[in-house]
């Protein structure tokens, strides 16, 4: 019978023989090193002594005679076996001496502790040579001297020296309070900023040694004064224009940082302090404009036909700038979130583009520039000028980013957009228009990700409006209503319209991959539209079909709009009798929700009826030469006139001439379309089935040239024009409104505020927020 092991040996098993074999197999592969490294230094030596002891410099050397050295027929294992004293070394190697300290107080098992103590010795053997070198002063130490831990422990150790340094050479003890910037000077040792002496007449001699003085004397100055002047600003700039001197952009960027906090109380202190007003301007114009012309010239970026860009971030001139665009970096995006004067806010975005290129490999910084600038983008007090800048940095970055960073800025803009149409009035809907209208184009610059955010963002316009239709709640509904989602919706129209043309396809000849996102889009849309079937949100549904309807013209996607329009004409609101109101005709441009005082007013119902007769004729226009415009017109056309013959029976008691012949002269037109349609299909050779004849017909052909096309033509023009006339008065309104600002005086609010339109907005807010994107 085996003889069973003893508990001890099972537990030491259990616990204690993986690390054993792991450390012996660890002490084995140091002892391996050590004896490899012996056969090295025996081949260096048998080398040297061939070559006549000869080092790589050329010096001769005295070669050592076997019988001399100690250690000739000694072994590694026989020379460590006995160990050794290490010798005591001088204070200064303070480094070598603190990693034997930490290597001894190292926690050792008693399996590998004769393998652990040739660790120790080998390491110090090693870092003997590296310390040697740091303290003679290699060639590879920058010329600006040592660090600042070094240079506080000289001043302690050697006061005399440093006092020395400090009247000497002052610019060596000049440190950055963020990042040590002083590698910059290293690779500006060749700028011409002292001029390199040479042998010529005496007289150039004395001009050259009276200039060193002068330069000397300006340093000096610059050095002991912190306040920046004109000439220092006027100096740098030349330094850099003529010379693009790295140094000058290093003393720039240290007194555009202590500019960009100016007017901030943190108790922070900055190497250069300002005061005057001028020179704060001088100072600014300098560093945003020649800044990214210094780093264009000594790392320039290289950038394909396809947008990519290229720059050389494994060199070590990137590395030893990366502290100073940094520091240059956070400094314009701290300014960007300070200033308010619109000529300074465009220039200071403008000097952000050449320099995404050298921040792509810092994800965390091009994140923060990005929500700054698409803050700047989305805010309703920006001007026209600022939010063109601001998107064209957007557009930039989104072009020459990977997917990854494309997504971020998809997402930001969007989050942007809507929160930028939180309050929607006749002042800002000319921005929020210009906001849509240029983000959409940055859907299209990678559709990969362009189709992606664009699935997840109209899901979640589905999953709100699937909310509210499931929801019993009483303000279920308002997750909807409000002008955010209205916006929301709106814009991916634009989105679509944009990317998904035929002309569009075309140039890039293959069919867009956001075309898929039509039909969920449609859906959403419709459905939202018809939430709230009430008099009250019929401005809502008249936004979103000339959405639908934008989408419809461009893709040539065929969407059923009539419906929902002829659901407003037999409304109550439109057959029961107005009452009489001196209320000014409500902006359903401006407004999706029009106020209790308007409802059941003949002013609300004029003008409910003028958007009904506008949209049908431009829903008609659509399919003005369509081979199947008659089939599609003819159920319209028989609503509208039994809508006709009831209102005007005298019963009804709604006499509203304007409407009524509105439509009728509409239903002329369609007839006219229709018959004229039918002319032109009755000359054709082809069968109904024969679909490509069915495509080709009036292919080419201008709607503008039929008879509906010739009637909504004209019913633009005089849209245009009362537009206009609109436009001039509310400009002349804000003009009076910004007078009465400057003199103090309360601005008067406008007859279309109302506590209503109060309510809207909060309404917006607590319906849907940015968080839900």
């Amino acid at each position: 019978m085996a003889k069973s092991t003893k508990k001890s040996t099972r537990k030491f098993e259990k616990n204690h023989l993986k690390d054993v074999l792991e450390k012996r197999k660890a002490g084995a592969k140091i002892k391996q090193r050590q004896q490899v490294k012996a056969k090295r230094q025996a081949r260096n030596a048998k080398d040297a002594e061939f070559l006549g002891g000869k080092d790589g410099e050329g010096d001769q050397k005295p070669i050592v005679p076997a019988k001399e050295d100690p250690f000739g027929k000694m072994n590694v294992d026989d020379f460590f076996q006995g160990g050794f004293e290490i010798p005591e070394k001088p204070k200064s190697k303070s480094k070598s001496k603190s990693t034997n300290e930490k290597l001894g107080k190292r926690k050792r098992s008693a399996e590998a502790e004769e393998h652990s103590d040739a660790e120790e010795s080998d390491v110090s053997i090693e870092e003997a040579p590296v310390l040697s070198d740091s303290e003679g002063g290699s060639d590879s130490q920058d010329e600006t001297g040592m660090s600042k831990g070094a240079m506080d422990a000289l001043a302690k150790n050697d006061p005399a020296f440093y006092k020395y340094l400090k009247e000497n050479d002052p610019e060596a003890l000049e440190f950055d309070e963020d990042a040590d910037l002083a590698e910059v000077d290293g690779l500006s040792a060749s700028e011409a900023d002292e001029p390199p002496k040479k042998k010529k007449q005496k007289k150039s001699k004395k001009k050259e040694a009276q200039a060193e003085e002068d330069d000397e004397t300006s340093e000096e100055d610059e050095t002991d004064s912190a306040e920046v002047s004109a000439a220092m600003v006027a100096k740098w700039t030349k330094s850099m224009t003529e010379q693009h001197s790295l140094r000058a952009m290093r003393q720039v960027v240290l007194a555009f940082r202590a500019a960009a906090h100016v007017n901030e109380d943190e108790g922070k202190e900055y190497k250069y302090t300002i005061s005057d007003p001028n020179v704060y301007h001088e100072l600014l114009l300098s560093t945003l404009t020649n800044v990214p012309k210094v780093l264009g010239h000594h790392l320039p970026v290289k950038e394909s036909a396809a947008g990519k860009v290229r720059v050389s971030t494994d060199s070590k001139k990137f590395k030893t700038l990366t502290p100073l665009l940094k520091s240059h970096t956070s400094s314009v995006h701290h300014l960007l979130t300070t200033l308010s004067d619109a000529a300074t806010l465009k220039l200071t975005l403008s000097s952000i583009t050449p320099l995404l290129p050298y921040l792509l490999s810092f994800k965390k910084v091009l994140k923060n520039i990005v929500k700054t600038v698409v803050d700047i983008w989305s805010d309703a007090s920006s001007s026209e000028a600022t939010k063109i800048t601001a998107f064209l940095v957007l557009r930039r970055l989104a072009v020459i980013g990977d997917p990854g960073l494309r997504e971020a800025v998809l997402k930001t803009v969007y989050q942007g957009l809507i929160k930028g149409s939180r309050t929607t009035s006749v002042h800002t809907v000319q921005g929020i228009n210009l906001m849509k209208n240029s983000a959409a184009e940055l859907w299209g610059i990678d559709q990969d990700v362009g189709y992606a955010t664009g699935f997840t963002f109209i899901r979640q316009l589905a999953i709100h409006l699937r909310s509210s239709i499931t929801n019993n709640q009483k303000e279920s509904y308002k997750t909807v209503y409000n002008w955010q989602y209205v916006h929301s919706l709106d814009f991916w129209s634009c989105v679509l319209s944009e990317h998904c043309s035929p002309v569009k396809e075309a140039e890039s000849g293959k069919e867009s991959q956001l075309r898929l996102l039509i039909y969920p889009t449609v859906q959403v849309t419709l459905g939202a539209m018809r939430l709230i079937p009430t008099a009250t949100y019929f401005p809502l549904r008249f936004q979103l079909i000339r959405s639908l309807l934008r989408l419809s013209r461009a893709t040539g996607t065929y969407i059923p709009l009539a419906s929902a329009l002829l659901e407003v004409l037999n409304s109550a609101e439109m057959k029961k009798p107005p009452k009489a109101s001196t209320l000014k005709s409500l902006d359903f441009a401006s407004n999706y929700k029009a106020p209790k005082s308007y409802l059941r007013t003949r002013v609300y119902q004029d003008g409910v009826g003028e958007q009904i007769m506008e949209l049908l004729a431009e829903f008609f226009v659509l399919w003005s030469t369509s081979i199947a415009f008659p089939e599609l017109s003819l159920p319209v056309i028989v609503m509208i006139k039994r809508w006709l013959k009831d209102a005007g029976n005298k019963s009804s008691g709604n006499k509203n001439n304007k409407i009524n012949s509105g439509l009728v002269l509409l239903v002329q037109k369609i007839e006219a379309n229709g018959k004229w349609i039918e002319e032109k299909r009755a000359k054709v050779d082809f069968a109904p089935n024969n679909r490509a004849g069915v495509e080709g017909f009036l292919k080419g052909f201008e709607w503008e040239k039929t008879p509906l096309g010739a009637f909504v033509v004209g019913q633009r023009k005089q849209r245009e024009e009362k537009a206009k006339v609109l436009e001039e008065s509310r400009r002349e309104e804000e003009r009076k409104r910004q007078l009465d600002r400057e003199k103090g005086k309360a601005a008067p609010e406008s007859d279309g505020e109302s506590m209503d339109d109060a309510e809207e907005e909060e309404d917006s807010e607590a319906g849907f927020s940015d968080d839900d994107d």
